[in-house]
C-alpha cells in the first residue's frame, strides 16, 4: 500500500518539476550582470571597430570576438548593433550636461566643452559623421539614436538651462532656449563641413560666446 501511495507521490513531483522547468524555459531571458570595467572594455572595442569599419561594415561577431565574448551575452545585454553602438557612444562622452553647475551658464557650457580633449572630440566628430550617414539607411539605429542619446541629452540641457533661469540669467520665456541643442549641435557638426576643420576646444568656447549665449540673451563681458 505505501508503494501504492508513494507512486503518485512520486509522479506528482515529477509533473511539478517539469512545469517549473517550462515555466523557466518561458520566461524571459535576465540580463547577467557586466562588472563597470567590463562594461567599459566592451564599448571601447565597439568605438575602435567603428573607427575602423564603419557602422554597416560592423557586427555583432566582430565585436564577439574582439572582446572575447558570446553573442548570446551582446544579443541579451543590449538587444542589437543599434542600441550597443549608441550607447558605446553616450558611456564615452566624459558627462551630461545636466551634471555641470558651475554657478554661471557661460562657464557651465565651457565645462562641457572641455571635459573633452581635441583629440577625443575630432574622433567623436567622425563617428558621428558616419552614424548620420547610416541613419539613413538603419531606422532601428535613428531610433536608438534619438531614445539614448539625444533624448537624455535634452534632458540634461533642460536641467542646465533651468538653473540658469533660476538663478535670473536666461528668461524663462526667451524663444532660443528650445534651440539651444540644435545650435551646439550645429557648432559641433558643421566646421568640419564648412572648414575642412574639427570642432576644437578654441572654436567651440568662441561659438559658445559669440552665438549661443547671445541668443539666450546672456551678456558676455
Amino acid at each position: 500500500m505505501a508503494e501504492r501511495e508513494g507512486k503518485p507521490m512520486a509522479e506528482a513531483a515529477k509533473g511539478a518539476a517539469t512545469v517549473a522547468a517550462a515555466d523557466a524555459a518561458s520566461a524571459p531571458a535576465r540580463r547577467s550582470r557586466i562588472t563597470p570595467e567590463r562594461e567599459a572594455e566592451l564599448y571601447q572595442a565597439v568605438l575602435d571597430l567603428l573607427s575602423e569599419v564603419g557602422y554597416d561594415a560592423l557586427t555583432m561577431d566582430a565585436v564577439a570576438a574582439r572582446t572575447r565574448s558570446s553573442k548570446a551575452t551582446l544579443y541579451r545585454q543590449w538587444g542589437g548593433k543599434a542600441e550597443l553602438v549608441v550607447k558605446a557612444l553616450r558611456r564615452g562622452s566624459p558627462g551630461q550636461a545636466g551634471e555641470i553647475d558651475t554657478g554661471s551658464l557661460r562657464t557651465d557650457l565651457h565645462a562641457l566643452v572641455t571635459r573633452q580633449d581635441d583629440c577625443y572630440v575630432e574622433q567623436k566628430s567622425a563617428l558621428m559623421r558616419g552614424l548620420a550617414m547610416a541613419m539613413h539607411a538603419n531606422p532601428d539605429l535613428r531610433q536608438a539614436f534619438r531614445d539614448h542619446l539625444i533624448e537624455p541629452e535634452t534632458h540634461a540641457f533642460r536641467r542646465l538651462l533651468q538653473r540658469a533661469v533660476d538663478r535670473g540669467e536666461v528668461r524663462a520665456d526667451c524663444p532660443a532656449m528650445d534651440f539651444m541643442v540644435h545650435m551646439l549641435a550645429g557648432g559641433f557638426a558643421v566646421r568640419t563641413l564648412i572648414e575642412d576643420q574639427p570642432p576644437t576646444q578654441e572654436f567651440l568656447r568662441s561659438y559658445i560666446d559669440a552665438v549661443v549665449l547671445p541668443a539666450l540673451g546672456v551678456r558676455v563681458s
